[in-house]
């Protein structure tokens, strides 16, 4: 989930939205979505020998191959370029694509943003006039249709390069294979479905939503080494580079018991969530943050009528919707409209704001993902949110890894 991804000396990408608070390699008159080319030619010479322990690629010049590049260490590329946009394409994929020539990387791209151009137009652009006769590699099947940005595969077409690799088809029904046939019958070499797995993982919110019409819904809580829950995170996790600041900066929401206190993602530059707070308990005091805090992002309260809720949310701009009975799928139904792609329901704060919400979750098959992080610590308090809940789902896909001094344990419903 949170593979190492290993510096680059050459095509270092753009970031397109913000200052992340980093120095670029190459600085000098960089655009959103491009990535420097060093002078358009980049002679790939990296061992293929990790990748498939790494998840990423490694760019750069100097090391002999073992072998040439082949279409999988180029679709790789294309991955880790999307991956520069994390947390501001919703509700568009994130996407990456690599123009190669003559066994050189001649141009680059990634879709920065909903609503600029896509990887393949920057990669386009970048290529130039060497795009000619070139291998076009995309993530996702470039789209084509008109929507606020012409079709993609009219640019590829126009640009006449010679073939095209995808990495896996879009879901969306008004692409699906659209892309592909027309590529096809402009007489271009289409090959699809290469690294697709690593594809689908870099996009599995966008992929759920589009199939399912519901946002994808991660389940995140803390537990210590002898299994009792936790209201607390490790140390380091929330900081630059650990496991919780990555999890903020890839969710489009966050849900939060009314007592919890406000997160934020500490990635450079990073978009932070949209964080939802339940309010169930009549006990409850909600802790409505400061404004001026930095890195505040927008806040919505779900209350209940017999709730109370303090009159100064509303000049402190925190939008309050009340229900007779909140409910996950009524959460996740605001979220749908507002165009929110992935959700993460984080049981810290007061477990009596959660416990109908997870057995709902639970009952309506509503969560696809599990994050348990587990503490170095040894506690006997047995207060959980899922301690009357008697349900079993199995997880599949489970993996271990160590963030700070914690391990995290990740995996799928199914």
């Amino acid at each position: 989930m949170y593979a190492q991804t290993l510096p680059l000396t050459k095509h270092v990408p753009y970031n397109p939205l913000a200052n992340r608070g980093e120095k670029l390699l190459f600085a000098p008159k960089l655009r959103p979505g491009f990535c420097n080319s060093a002078k358009r030619v980049f002679e790939s010479r990296i061992s293929l020998r990790n990748y498939s322990k790494l998840g990423g690629v490694r760019c750069g010049g100097g090391a002999q191959m073992e072998q040439e590049p082949d279409d999988r260490y180029y679709i790789r590329r294309c991955v880790e370029l999307a991956k520069t946009a994390i947390g501001y394409t919703s509700p568009n994929p994130m996407v990456g694509c690599v123009i190669v020539k003559d066994r050189k990387i001649v141009g680059e791209g990634f879709h920065p943003k909903a609503g600029q151009p896509h990887a393949e137009v920057f990669a386009l652009r970048d290529a130039g006039d060497l795009a000619e006769n070139g291998t076009a590699y995309v993530s996702l099947e470039p789209c084509n249709h008109y929507g606020r940005t012409p079709p993609c595969t009219e640019a590829l077409i126009k640009a006449r390069v010679k073939k095209v690799v995808i990495g896996m088809v879009d879901p969306n029904a008004i692409v699906d294979s659209k892309g592909i046939r027309k590529l096809r019958d402009a007489g271009i070499e289409v090959t699809v479905g290469v690294e697709e797995e690593l594809c689908k993982k870099l996009n599995e919110a966008y992929i759920h939503q589009m199939l399912t019409g519901k946002p994808f819904v991660t389940l995140r809580y803390s537990i210590a080494v002898n299994g009792h829950h936790l209201d607390q995170l490790g140390e380091e996790v929330t900081e630059r580079g650990g496991y919780y600041s990555k999890l903020l900066q890839e969710h489009d929401a966050i849900i939060l018991s009314s007592t919890s206190s406000f997160p934020a993602s500490k990635e450079p530059g990073a978009n932070q969530p949209l964080q939802i707070l339940l309010s169930r308990s009549p006990n409850s005091q909600i802790q409505t943050p400061n404004p001026a805090d930095d890195a505040t992002s927008k806040v919505i309260i779900f209350t209940e009528k017999e709730m109370n809720v303090e009159p100064e949310t509303s000049q402190k701009g925190i939008e309050t919707v009340v229900f007779d009975k909140t409910s996950l799928i009524s959460v996740l139904e605001h979220c749908k409209h507002q165009g929110l792609c992935s959700v993460l329901l984080d049981l810290r704060g007061d477990y009596a704001d959660f416990e109908d919400v997870l057995r709902e979750g639970f009952e309506q098959n509503l969560f696809q993902k599990l994050v348990v992080e587990v503490l170095p610590i040894w506690r006997g308090s047995e207060q959980t949110a899922l301690k009357h809940i008697y349900v079993e789902q199995r997880v599949k896909n489970l993996t271990s890894m160590i963030s700070g001094k914690s391990i995290l344990l990740v995996g799928y419903f199914e």
